[in-house]
């Protein structure tokens, strides 16, 4: 292929149909959830999802992308590489979800929510099929297989949103907070079925020395992803018990989550660019010119996140419309959350060099660091300022993540990034900003008249960052 963006564009637009209808309905589903469960019972909802997000990369032990790495490793059988990542991830997980059944009970009452211990079970039932799945759904990215990928993403998030739907509008009971999760369940229960003949095509084999070396190789890397996760969610456990200035902490967490998901458009498109870009970068690795096209690709994801930020920005007069009446006081959190995602994006980027490398311990540093910033900036502030202090927590922590990672990669792996057309992008997008904010000052309530000049705007934005792209050559094979 002539030009290698076109193969990395091309996966990504397949991976990304099922994350974004994933992430519409999902989007879709917020008015319903924000309309039916109260503030406090959104909330609750909000801290289990985090549970799940956080210990589901704990207990996939970064096999993914350690499967990418020895699968593409001269010398390597593909088939002892997956046989050895799934049976590794299903005997950790089996472990796990016995304890959760053994100890629902007593951990339900902990945490204050007695009579629901089947909620601890339903979360560790996710967690089981989910990280069993996350190895073969790699085996799909590193095969290539993005229309099967995209198909098995597909049913399971059908399978979810009628789920959803048949509990919260059929089920003759009261909605409660335990619908959401026991409709993910059971899409979770129906995607591990379908993935049953894979399984039993691929003829499971144990090599216990190469499971050793992926697991050397992974597991700073499975502490390396935790940052992510962790500044996307650790700020949700931590309003039960630094979110003292408020009456009842989950009514805060819930008002805090629905103002997140209207920036989900931008962590959609990190989401999509991950699937095809991680295989893509190990793939290219030792073509000629490989640091220069990487150096490309932040680029363009750079312009291309600074475009939904201003899309986001300019037209969330519409977009919180979303949200029940009770909810909307919190968007004005948006615009950080979405600048935050944005450098989360470019993190994975730039952390491409220790993967790359094989100098996977050094994330290890860089993430003790996000981690730290998180901790002292929602522990000091969040009494004060809650949810604020979560947004800023974010941003603050993908900052320090980024700079630490591009300083080690230029010493240990330079790439040629062009930091003053990246820092050119960014200037663009603060002056196209501060229009969309005076236009919103000097339009009032005049609406059509606002949404009218932001488009001008973003689309301005649009034809100067495509020309300053264009100057600049992508790099060939």
């Amino acid at each position: 292929m002539a030009n290698p963006l076109k193969q990395l564009a091309g996966e990504t637009a397949i991976y990304g149909f099922s994350s974004i209808l994933a992430r519409i309905l999902n989007f879709l589903f917020v008015p319903i959830y924000t309309r039916t469960l109260t503030q406090m019972q959104y909330g609750v909802v909000t801290e289990f999802m985090a549970y799940i997000a956080i210990l589901q990369v704990v207990l996939v032990l970064g096999l993914e992308t350690g499967c990418f790495r020895y699968a593409n490793k001269e010398g390597e059988d593909p088939r002892k590489v997956y046989s050895g990542a799934l049976l590794t991830v299903f005997g950790l997980n089996l472990a796990f979800l016995a304890c959760m059944v053994a100890f629902s009970g007593p951990l339900s009452a902990v945490m204050g929510y007695v009579g629901y211990k089947r909620l601890i079970i339903y979360v560790a039932a996710i967690l089981f099929c989910d990280s069993v799945t996350a190895i073969l759904f790699a085996k799909l990215r590193q095969e290539h297989k993005a229309v099967k990928f995209a198909v098995l993403k597909t049913v399971k998030i059908l399978t979810e949103t009628g789920a959803n739907l048949v509990l919260f509008f059929v089920w003759p009971a009261q909605p409660d907070f335990t619908y959401p999760i026991f409709a993910i369940l059971v899409s979770c229960v129906l995607c591990l079925v379908l993935f049953v003949p894979d399984v039993v095509r691929l003829k499971l084999v144990w090599d216990g020395a190469l499971v050793k070396r992926m697991l050397v190789y992974s597991l700073p890397l499975m502490v390396a992803a935790l940052p992510g996760v962790a500044n996307d969610f650790l700020d949700r456990v931590l309003f039960r018990f630094f979110d003292t200035s408020s009456a009842q902490w989950q009514a805060t967490l819930g008002v805090y989550q629905a103002a997140v998901k209207l920036a989900v458009i931008m962590n959609l498109f990190i989401q999509m660019f991950r699937y095809a870009a991680e295989p893509f970068f190990f793939q290219r690795a030792r073509d000629k010119g490989s640091k220069e096209l990487y150096a490309v690709v932040m680029e363009y994801f750079t312009a291309f996140c600074g475009l939904v930020l201003l899309g986001v920005v300019g037209y969330i007069d519409v977009i919180s419309l979303f949200l029940g009446r009770d909810f909307r006081v919190g968007i004005g959190v948006v615009p950080v959350m979405l600048l935050s995602y944005m450098l989360l994006g470019m993190l994975f980027n730039v952390s491409m060099w220790y993967k790359l490398s094989g100098k996977t311990n050094m994330a290890i540093w860089i993430t003790l660091a996000g981690l730290l910033v998180t901790l002292v900036v929602n522990v000091a502030f969040m009494p004060r300022f809650s949810y604020w202090a979560s947004a800023f927590g974010h941003l603050a922590s993908y900052l320090v993540m980024f700079v630490l990672s591009a300083y080690l990669g230029s010493k240990y792996y330079p790439i040629p990034y062009k930091w003053g057309r990246i820092g050119l992008l960014f200037l663009l997008m603060g002056v196209t900003y501060a229009g969309l904010h005076f236009c919103s000052l000097c339009a009032g309530d005049a609406l059509p008249v606002k949404l009218a000049v932001n488009t001008a705007l973003i689309g301005m934005y649009g034809v100067v960052s495509w020309v300053l792209l264009r100057s600049r050559p992508v790099p060939t094979a």
